[in-house]
């Protein structure tokens, strides 16, 4: 279960209802296309950019020139593309034609220190070296990281896939009375995680381990949640308690909000 909340702190999004979305990190088939259409670009850019800057500069000294030859390199190469992903929040036109995001490591949406990192060492990686250090890269992480996402702290996803969401906790009837007048905290997103997938998962283990788990995960639940249920209640059956009628009362809050939205609105 330890190895289960590490990793849904490094590779899941969590949502208002304790379920953990992994997003799948792009295959480096994806992200060698990817890149190619982003170096077409660029490069492109590149040549209109230093054509511009010869015939702002022609007829000037040599010094004024070669001013101009790095300022539309550095516009092209460094500024745009930081630019660019900062403002669409982690895509570039190769990553938008193909389905394909830049986030954080914990599945946030990228900021402007990232996408200049990345734009950094994309310099040298793939302009300097013709790619090849991105491509062995990715091709021994897990995650297909190219040296820039290991410098800025991200990953590529696949932002066009299809999540599949899992059902809802069932409320156990005898203990809906004892939910709906209890006092429920919030529960950190960590543990709600590993309550839902420990139900989920819990005719797959062994008993033993289906207990010890079980009996952990009520301890550290009922440290949010006041007065305690009703004596021998099991473990199970108050964890599947506690997750739906958080489920229900962040529903109704939500339902709440809406409608106070619609009246100052006049909607």
């Amino acid at each position: 279960m330890a190895e289960t909340q590490q990793h849904h702190e490094t590779d899941d999004l969590v949502t208002g209802e304790a379920v953990a979305l992994q997003l799948p990190a792009a295959t480096i088939g994806l992200r060698v296309a990817s890149g190619l259409i982003d170096v077409t670009v660029q490069l492109v850019l590149l040549l209109v950019a230093m054509l511009l800057a010869f015939v702002a500069s022609a007829g000037t000294d040599d010094a004024l020139v070669a001013t101009a030859t790095v300022v539309a390199s550095v516009t092209a190469l460094l500024v745009l593309p930081t630019s660019v992903e900062t403002l669409t929040r982690g895509k570039s036109i190769g990553k938008l034609a193909l389905g394909l995001r830049t986030v954080r490591d914990d599945a946030g949406p990228i900021g402007f220190r990232h996408a200049l990192i990345r734009a950094l060492v994309a310099l040298v990686e793939i302009w300097v070296m013709s790619g090849v250090p991105a491509l062995l890269s990715g091709l021994v992480s897990s995650r297909g990281k190219r040296l820039g996402d290991y410098a800025a702290g991200t990953y590529v996803v696949r932002d066009r896939f299809r999540l599949t969401m899992p059902p809802p906790v069932a409320m156990p009837t005898h203990l809906q009375h004892w939910a709906r007048s209890a006092d429920i905290s919030a529960l950190p997103d960590g543990l709600a995680v590993a309550v839902r997938q420990f139900l989920a998962r819990a005719v797959t283990l062994n008993p033993s381990a289906r207990d010890t788990i079980g009996q952990d995960l009520a301890r550290k639940v009922m440290e949010h949640a006041a007065p305690p249920p009703p004596a021998g209640t099991h473990p199970e059956y108050l964890l599947a308690a506690v997750l739906a009628e958080r489920r229900s009362r962040d529903a109704a809050r939500l339902e709440r909000e809406s409608a106070l939205r619609q009246r100052l609105l006049g909607r």
